[in-house]
């Protein structure tokens, strides 16, 4: 991308080429810093085309169907809705190359043909939570593109749904019904962020049993949290095979994001994602440039040999790095050569 022109990029994103969309993404995914700055100038192009759609995180449970279940309804949200939709399948990535490992496409086969769609893979990167730094920023080249609806689909391993949760408007939670402790496994915190609950793969056999799955997971979010004024996520049945409860879980998602802009909360919601999106990307930039700065690998690498010979402690070798690295900005070296 070295020659690349980022007006000339941004404007056909506005325009929808999917060609120039999925060159965007690749843009802002990349870690190089000659790209990070041509990045920052394409959000800056595309920032007023941003905003207006639906963005929805989808985690839950291993085998709850996620992918399934978005694949059904990105194709109700077209065709019954005219909804051009946008989906971020948030994989984890391989410790060594940083590279997606999941397929997902190939359980979004239907959604994936369909020119109202599109669908990425994000690779982590070996960020915290399994999300990828990247992903908030793909999701404002889809919506400059025109996807009006976002779905942000999560692996499901803990941290990665604090991280989706705080870039999304509505947080949908998906259950599966199973015999013997119903609710088994499913960590409290994760409840605490839902905005719509779903027990998925209620057909056939497994619809009455998807009903209990629904009646008890509603007396465990009132034991959740004793106060009455407090808002508590409907819970809801679907199923991504007949369809049936779709259309709710729709209704309820849209409702959700209804009541945040009739209370001006989809506002202050949004503006306090922007300033922990603010200081994340301080903190990365910090981090990025102590691991890059020569000086200070320097000395970690000797502060390293001698923390394992024992001949310093943990907090005497943080203290003689973050020296080197203040150091460096206090006397800044000569701008690289080529620059």
């Amino acid at each position: 991308m070295r020659n690349l022109n980022v007006a000339e990029l941004a404007a056909k994103v506005v325009e929808g080429s999917r060609g120039h969309v999925a060159r965007a993404i690749t843009l802002v995914e990349s870690t190089k810093p000659e790209h990070r700055v041509q990045a920052h100038e394409l959000l800056q192009l595309i920032n007023p085309y941003t905003g207006r759609a639906f963005r929805v995180g989808v985690s839950g449970v291993p085998g709850a169907g996620k992918s399934t279940f978005i694949n059904a309804m990105g194709i109700k949200l077209i065709e019954e809705h005219n909804h051009q939709v946008a989906v971020l399948a948030v994989d984890p990535s391989s410790t060594r190359t940083g590279g997606s490992i999941l397929g997902d496409r190939t359980r979004m086969g239907d959604l994936a043909m369909r020119e109202e769609a599109f669908i990425r893979p994000s690779p982590s990167a070996g960020h915290l939570g399994g999300v990828a730094r990247a992903t908030r920023e793909s999701m404002l080249v889809l919506e400059a593109a025109g996807y009006d609806v976002v779905l942000v689909e999560t692996v499901g391993v803990g941290q990665s749904e604090v991280a989706v949760a705080g870039m999304v408007d509505t947080f949908l939670f998906l259950h599966v019904a199973r015999t013997g402790d119903q609710l088994q496994g499913i960590k409290r915190g994760i409840l605490e962020l839902a905005d719509v609950i779903s027990i998925t793969k209620a057909d056939g056999d497994n619809e009455g049993e998807a009903r209990v799955s629904a009646r008890e997971l509603s007396i465990a979010m009132k034991l959740i949290s004793s106060d009455e004024s407090r808002r508590r996520p409907p819970v809801l049945t679907c199923s991504s095979y007949t369809g049936a409860g779709m259309d709710e879980v729709w209704e309820a998602v849209t409702k959700h994001r209804a009541d945040l802009e009739k209370a001006g909360e989809l506002v202050s919601r949004r503006r306090s994602q922007q300033r922990a999106w603010l200081w994340n990307m301080v903190e990365q930039e910090i981090i990025q440039s102590l691991r890059t700065s020569p000086e200070v690998r320097e000395i970690a690498a000797r502060v390293e040999a001698d923390l394992a010979a024992e001949r310093v402690s943990a907090v005497e070798g943080a203290s003689d790095i973050l020296e080197a690295f203040a150091h460096t900005f206090r006397h800044p070296s000569h701008e690289p050569a080529g620059e």
